[in-house]
C-alpha cells in the first residue's frame, strides 16, 4: 500500500524513458509510488526496440523522458512506450518532460517550413493523457496550452533557482541576456528581493550593434548574475560578460534551466570565467539544482 494514490483504487506506475531516469527514481521516491526502467534498446539499422518491465495493466503510467542528445530518438521511443502501454491496458498515461525540445519554432518563417512546436504537441496530445514539461522554451505563445489539445502544465523552476541564488551568491543583481528573459528576470529579482536589468540590443548597421542595459543601476560590487531558461551555444551570455566587464564588471553568474552545451559551450563558459550552475533537467556536470520535487509535486496535485 502506497501513501500516494493519484485515482484512489489506481496506482501511478513511474517509467524512467532511455533520457529520463537521472529524475525519475527521484519523482517516485517523492511520490512514495512504484518506478521501473522501460528497457531500451538500439539494432544495427538505427531502429530502437522497447520493452516495459513491469505491468502497466490498470495503472496510471508516467513516461519520464527528458528530449536531449539525439532528440528525434527520444521522441520515437516515448510515442512507441505509449502506444504500448495502451496497448497493454494501462489505464492513463502521462508525459512528464524535463526538458521538451521544438517549442521555440512556432512561426512560419519561410514559405514550405514546417511549424515543428505546432507538429509535435499535436502528435504529444494523439499518444498521451497530460503532459508536464518544465520551464518550455515558448516565443510567441505565451501558455503551452495553446499548443497542446489535452492538459498541458508548464512547471516553473524559479523557486529553486531563487533558493539557489539565496544560499550561494551574495549580493546579486540579476541580469536578463535579452528581452525573451525578462519575466523570468523578474520574478527571480521579486523572489531574492533584489534588483534587476535586461541587456538590451539596437542595430545600428550590419557591423555596428548598441547594448545598453534596460535601466540605469549601480553596478559597483554587484555580482551579475545571468538568468535564462536555456543555455545552448553560450554565445548570447559570452557576449553580455564582454559587454559588461568594459562598464568594469568583474565576477560572473550564470543560473539556467536547461543545459544543452552545445559546441563546448560549458568549457567556454569556465574559460571566460563565468560560474555555471543549472537545473538538472538534463544531466549535465553543473546541473546542481534538483527539480525533481517540483514534478512529483505537480503530479501529485
Amino acid at each position: 500500500t502506497y501513501k500516494y494514490n493519484i485515482f484512489q483504487d489506481i496506482t501511478m506506475l513511474i517509467i524512467g524513458c532511455s533520457h529520463g531516469r537521472h529524475l525519475a527514481q527521484k519523482i517516485a521516491k517523492g511520490l512514495r509510488c512504484p518506478y521501473s526502467n522501460l528497457r531500451v534498446k538500439k539494432f544495427p539499422d538505427n531502429e530502437i526496440g522497447m520493452r516495459f518491465m513491469s505491468s502497466v495493466r490498470g495503472k496510471v503510467i508516467v513516461l519520464v523522458q527528458s528530449f536531449y542528445g539525439d532528440v528525434n530518438d527520444c521522441v520515437v521511443e516515448v510515442l512507441f512506450a505509449a502506444e504500448t502501454a495502451r496497448d497493454l491496458g494501462a489505464k492513463k498515461v502521462f508525459l512528464v518532460a524535463p526538458y521538451l525540445p521544438y517549442m521555440r519554432k512556432d512561426k512560419r518563417y519561410e514559405p514550405g517550413e514546417c511549424i515543428s512546436g505546432k507538429v509535435l504537441s499535436k502528435i504529444i496530445s494523439r499518444y498521451f493523457d497530460r503532459v508536464y514539461v518544465v520551464e518550455p522554451h515558448l516565443h510567441r505563445k505565451t501558455r503551452l496550452s495553446g499548443l497542446f489539445s489535452i492538459k498541458a502544465e508548464e512547471l516553473t523552476s524559479n523557486p529553486y533557482i531563487v533558493d539557489y541564488i539565496k544560499r550561494n551568491i551574495k549580493n546579486p543583481l540579476i541580469v536578463g541576456p535579452d528581452k525573451g528573459s525578462l519575466e523570468m528576470v523578474k520574478m527571480a529579482a521579486h523572489g531574492l528581493g533584489c534588483k534587476y536589468a535586461v541587456i538590451e540590443k539596437k542595430r545600428i548597421s550590419g557591423r555596428e550593434v548598441k547594448v545598453r542595459l534596460s535601466k540605469k543601476i549601480a553596478l559597483d560590487d554587484k555580482n551579475i548574475v545571468f538568468i535564462d531558461d536555456i543555455i545552448s551555444t553560450g554565445n548570447t551570455i559570452l557576449e553580455c560578460a564582454k559587454i559588461l566587464r568594459k562598464w568594469g564588471v568583474k565576477k560572473f553568474y550564470c543560473v539556467a534551466v536547461h543545459g544543452i552545451f552545445v559546441e563546448n559551450a560549458l568549457e567556454r563558459l569556465r574559460k571566460a570565467n563565468i560560474n555555471v550552475v543549472t537545473a538538472n533537467t538534463i544531466p549535465n556536470k553543473v546541473g546542481k539544482i534538483d527539480i525533481s520535487q517540483l514534478i512529483s509535486e505537480a503530479l501529485r496535485n
